[in-house]
């Protein structure tokens, strides 16, 4: 006949005993932390500790980073993007300058060569505009006189084109615009002064045709 097994009741304390070893081993065993980052006290501040960040986030700069500033350093390359807008600008004020500045020597140009074309043909009246400063000097050219009247418009002529006289008695020598034909000295000037015109000079704008044929006084030591 087989014997039957008694079941004796589990003793409480080996139970308890064996729910604090468990529970022993659940609070010795700490959480895994999250992999790359330490939280810190104070504010939201999570500070790399390596694993898998990438080396920006661990507060280190790549190669091509360090390539690229120490470029910027060395002046190789602009620190800011420039703006395409800007330099589109700059182009065209550079070039409307340009521009502006070729207009003005073109037109200044312009001037100047017609200048010396009228002067090519004025220098053709010069010999008779001489002739009657000669005349006029030696009393021919009579008030109401024919002769007069043709002096008075010949020389009207001469200005509507251009045509400018100077060389005057009594002004200051300068070699600029007369040509000594003879000098003497004379203890009343104390610089080089013109003293007679033998011939007046001629100028149309800033080319001057002949220059004024002067004698001229200067001071005596």
């Amino acid at each position: 006949m087989a014997r039957k097994e008694s079941q004796e009741p589990e003793d409480p304390k080996d139970q308890n005993s064996q729910d604090g070893a468990g529970d022993a081993e659940n609070t010795a065993t700490p959480a895994p932390a999250e992999p790359g980052f330490l939280s810190m006290e104070g504010p939201d501040v999570e500070t790399p500790t390596g694993g898998d960040a990438p080396a920006d986030a661990a507060g280190e700069f790549s190669a091509e980073d360090l390539s690229f500033l120490d470029d910027v350093s060395a002046g190789a390359v602009p620190a800011e993007e420039s703006n395409p807008e800007s330099e589109h600008l700059a182009d065209l004020k550079r070039v409307t300058a340009e521009y502006a500045n070729y207009r003005r020597r073109t037109e200044a140009n312009r001037q100047v060569e017609r200048d010396r074309a009228v002067g090519d043909v004025a220098k053709l009246l010069l010999p008779v505009l001489d002739d009657l400063d000669r005349a006029e000097k030696h009393g021919d050219l009579a008030e109401g006189g024919a002769l007069t009247t043709i002096a008075q418009k010949l020389r009207a002529s001469a200005v509507r084109i251009g045509l400018i006289a100077f060389g005057e008695n009594g002004e200051q020598f300068d070699p600029n615009q007369h040509e000594a034909i003879f000098q003497k000295p004379n203890p009343e000037v104390t610089v080089a002064t013109v003293a007679d015109v033998v011939e007046r000079g001629y100028r149309i704008g800033d080319v001057t045709l002949r220059a004024a044929k002067v004698v001229v006084d200067q001071p005596s030591e």
